[in-house]
């Protein structure tokens, strides 16, 4: 494991797995590899399995705001591990990460944030 994988471990805390995520979504392992194609999840490898932060799942379903901000964050030229990084880095101004911003229905502001650092 790389040092940023440990950042990552630190920041995003609680994951699941491909199969746990198909549970909560109500959905097939391999549609929620279809999310994770179509930047409307975002998994990384940890110990030869997808894994993908629990956050980005609430009430049975993709917590809203996500996929847009992913793929402005992949549009921008992120990795996913920046993507991750940013999603859960806690920013004073927002107040909170990200993840937490989306979670709590104050998506646009996130989103005009990944927006703009795509120019």
């Amino acid at each position: 494991m790389t040092q940023n994988d440990h950042d990552i471990e630190a920041l995003v805390g609680e994951w699941m797995t491909l199969k746990e995520a198909a549970q909560a979504l109500n959905v097939s392992p391999n549609r929620v590899k279809q999310f994770i194609g179509d930047h409307k999840l975002l998994g990384i490898r940890k110990g030869g399995e997808v894994a993908i932060p629990a956050a980005f799942i609430a009430g049975g379903d993709i917590v809203k705001g996500l996929p847009g901000t992913l793929t402005l964050l992949a549009d921008a030229g992120f990795t996913d591990h920046e993507a991750l990084n940013w999603m859960f880095t806690p920013d004073d101004t927002l107040p909170g990460a990200p993840i937490e911003a989306l979670a709590a229905n104050r998506g646009t502001e996130v989103r005009r944030r990944a927006q703009a650092m795509a120019f």
